[in-house]
C-alpha cells in the first residue's frame, strides 16, 4: 500500500507540474507580423483517480502474509495462538520443470520464513532462505534477490543482524521487491508465489480458529472473496491446450470451494473446517 501511495503522489505531482506549465509558460515575444487568432484551447481536466478502486486493487495484490499483522489479527479476535508454532517442518524441492509448481512452493516457504523468523533456529532460518533463493533462481528472477539473500545469510552467520531487522528486510523483499520483478516464466509467477503464501497463511489461521473454538472470528480473518477472485483469474489463464499440474488442478478446485464459501453470509464451523481441509489438500501435494 505504501508503494501504491508513493506512485499516486508521484503521479499527482507530475499532473500538477504539467498543469502549471501549461497555464504559466514564459511570456511570448510580440509577433513580427499579424497572425491569425489562435483557436481556443480546450481545458481538459486531468483524469480523476478512483481511490476506492485503486485501494481495492492494492489490497488484492498485497497478499504475502505479514507475521505481525496476522498475529495481531488473531490477538484482536481473542485467539491466543502463535502461528509460528503450527508451521510444519517441510523440505520443498525447487529443481522441478513446472514453473507454476515452483512458484507456489516458493510462496509457501516465504510465508513460513516470515512467520518463524523470530523464533526459528539459525539452521532452519538459513534453510528457508536457501529454499526461497532456489525457487527465485528457478523462476528466472535474476541476480538481485539471490544476492540479497546471500547477504542476509552472511549477516546471520556473523550475528550482525537482529531478528527484528531481518523481519523488516524480509517484509520489504516480499512486499515491494518481488511483485515488481519480471520472470522468465511469465506474469503468472508472482501471483502464484502470492497464492502459495496466502494458502499457507489461511491454512494456519483456520487451524488456529479450530483449535480455539472461536468460530465467530472466521468472517474477519478468513472471508476474503476479492483475494480468491484475484487468484482464480490467474489460475484460469493456464490455457485449454495445456493440462495443469496436479498442484494447479488442486489449487483450482480449492479456490472454487473457497469462492463458494466466501459467498455465505456468515462462516460456520463447517466452513472453517472446509477451508482448513481444502487448503491442506494443496499443501499436501507440494
Amino acid at each position: 500500500m505504501q508503494q501504491l501511495t508513493r506512485m499516486l503522489v508521484k503521479g499527482a505531482s507530475l499532473t500538477l507540474v504539467l498543469a502549471l506549465t501549461a497555464c504559466s509558460g514564459e511570456e511570448a515575444a510580440p509577433p513580427q507580423e499579424p497572425a491569425a487568432a489562435p483557436e481556443p484551447v480546450k481545458n481538459t481536466p486531468p483524469p480523476q483517480l478512483d481511490l476506492a478502486e485503486l485501494t481495492a486493487a492494492a489490497d488484492e495484490i498485497a497478499l504475502v502474509p505479514s507475521p505481525g499483522e496476522m498475529q495481531r489479527a488473531l490477538d484482536a479476535a481473542g485467539i491466543q495462538a502463535q502461528l509460528a508454532d503450527s508451521v510444519q517442518a517441510r523440505t520443498l524441492k525447487m529443481e522441478v520443470p513446472n514453473k507454476d509448481q515452483v512458484a507456489v512452493r516458493t510462496g509457501v516457504v516465504l510465508a513460513d520464513l516470515l512467520l518463524t523468523v523470530k523464533s526459528a533456529e539459525t539452521a532452519a532460518l538459513v534453510g528457508h532462505l536457501d529454499s526461497v533463493k532456489a525457487g527465485m533462481t528457478q523462476l528466472g528472477a535474476g541476480s538481485d534477490i539471490p544476492a540479497t539473500i546471500d547477504d542476509m545469510k552472511a549477516r546471520i552467520d556473523n550475528d550482525s543482524v537482529t531478528r527484528d531487522d531481518l523481519i523488516k528486510e524480509l517484509d520489504e523483499l516480499s512486499g515491494a521487491v518481488i511483485p515488481e520483478l519480471e520472470y522468465e516464466s511469465g506474469d503468472r509467477a508472482v501471483p502464484l508465489i502470492q497464492a502459495g503464501s496466502w494458502l499457507e497463511g489461511a491454512n494456519l489461521v483456520a487451524g488456529a480458529i479450530r483449535a480455539s473454538g472461536n468460530f465467530g472470528a472466521a468472517d474477519e480473518l478468513l472471508k476474503q472473496p476479492a483475494v480468491v477472485g484475484y487468484f482464480q483469474k490467474y489460475v484460469a489463464n493456464e490455457g485449454a491446450d495445456k493440462a495443469p499440474s496436479d498442484v494447479i488442478a488442486q489449487l483450482t478446485t480449492t479456490l472454487d470451494t473457497l469462492a463458494e464459501i466466501c459467498g455465505h453470509e456468515t462462516l460456520s464451523e463447517e466452513d472453517v473446517n472446509t477451508i482448513h481441509t481444502t487448503t491442506s489438500a494443496v499443501l499436501d501435494l507440494l
